[in-house]
């Protein structure tokens, strides 16, 4: 059995912008970084134009990493303690980039930008749980993930703007600025949620055992899985967008505007299902948004192949305005019915659960990213077909229950 969450100390209106803030450092470091990505590629020298997408992946093997750090110290030292080294380490793999003289370092400083953003991307799971739990936490989470979507809604008009008032390097600057603003925000404003008597020992035993129990658990773990699943094709399009929207359909400029339409939807997405959740429940609309988005994307794969690959630019909006939508309830009720088992192990249950889907969807997602010719091909399998496995895995999921 879980216990019981904690009175929340914040009211919901700071709350949810703080943990949105934190959470949206890994959207801001990803997506105001896409308008640059050519102009990055040119000045560092790399190989082929693909390779320019290594700024966006290895900041997620960062990630990777630095979940499996921060959550179980989280649960040793206490949630806010993590917190603010995971900012700090961010702001120095800033440093990092902004004076990054080749491609190596430039990789190394995103790396540690994704080791130190992973602490306020996991343990802001963990501190919500904390203090919701149930349809509660979904809600939260679902209010908490439509803010957070602004952040890529924007993030790509600010980067080109960044760009005409400078370069890329002053891109890392305000990376730095909006990461010490977060860290006095939540230094001055945030009380720690776990207190002494119910932190944990760290220790690799300790670990291996809470981590045991989650992966014994088959509803968390097959959310999980379905949340890699579902993670894994987006993912790839955040590497790809920029050559999709900019090289493949010439939008030029129109670019940020494009992304990040698609991205607000996501958002309102989010604000909808914080609605609906409560009266409907998270797996029923989790199962509706998969079953609609893995026939939509059969359908758009079908229709590539007439067009030889490149659908109308109108079509492949119209399509991926539909998956975002189903996007919405997803990122927010999956995370929230893998965690809703862990309450007595958050820290290490957020960990894991965020470890184990990320293990899944960066690999996967790259080397879909890096099969980009000019065409949707690839892309549109990768949705149809990660689709249908994370579907696959949630009716796996369901059963336990």
């Amino acid at each position: 059995m879980s216990p019981p969450a904690a009175k929340p100390a914040l009211r919901t209106g700071e709350f949810v912008p703080l943990v949105a803030l934190l959470i949206s450092l890994v959207a801001l470091s990803i997506d105001a970084m896409l308008p640059a990505l050519p102009a990055i590629g040119e000045d560092l020298g790399v190989a082929r134009r693909n390779d320019a997408q290594f700024v966006v992946t290895s900041l997620f093997l960062g990630l990777s990493v630095g979940q499996i750090i921060f959550g179980p110290l989280s649960d040793r030292i206490g949630r806010k303690p993590a917190i603010h080294a995971g900012l700090l380490l961010f702001m120095a793999g800033c440093l990092m980039s902004i004076y990054a003289r080749s491609f190596e370092m430039m990789i190394a400083g995103r790396i540690l930008q994704g080791i130190g953003v992973a602490s306020p991307r996991i343990v802001s799971v963990a501190l919500v749980r904390d203090q919701y739990e149930g349809r509660q936490m979904a809600r939260l989470m679902s209010f908490t993930m439509a803010v957070f979507v602004l952040v890529p809604a924007v993030a790509p008009a600010l980067g080109q703007a960044i760009l005409w008032l400078g370069d890329w390097r002053s891109i890392f600057t305000s990376f730095f600025v909006v990461a010490a603003i977060a860290f006095a925000w939540f230094a001055l404003r945030q009380p720690e949620t776990l207190p002494p008597p119910g932190r944990r020992a760290l220790s690799l035993r300790a670990i291996g055992q809470a981590a045991a129990r989650v992966l014994r658990m088959r509803a968390a773990m097959g959310y999980t899985i379905a949340s890699g699943f579902v993670f894994t094709p987006f993912l790839a399009y955040l590497s790809a967008s920029q050559q999709i929207f900019q090289e493949a359909y010439d939008t030029g400029l129109l670019f940020p505007l494009y992304f990040g339409g698609l991205a607000l939807v996501i958002g309102v997405a989010s604000l909808v299902n914080a609605r609906l959740v409560v009266k409907y429940g998270m797996r029923r609309l989790s199962m509706a948004a998969i079953r609609l988005s893995t026939l939509a994307s059969f359908i758009f794969w079908a229709l590539t192949f007439p067009f030889a690959g490149l659908p109308p630019f109108w079509l492949f909006m119209a399509y991926q305005l539909f998956v975002f939508i189903c996007l919405g309830p997803l990122f927010g009720n999956l995370n929230a019915l893998a965690m809703q088992p862990l309450g007595g192990i958050a820290g290490i249950g957020a960990t894991v659960v965020a470890s184990l889907a990320t293990l899944v969807s960066v690999p996967l997602g790259a080397i879909v990213a890096l099969r980009f010719d000019g065409t949707l091909y690839v892309l549109a399998a990768s949705f149809a077909l990660f689709s249908a496995a994370a579907m696959a895995t949630m009716k796996w999921a369901n059963a336990s229950s």
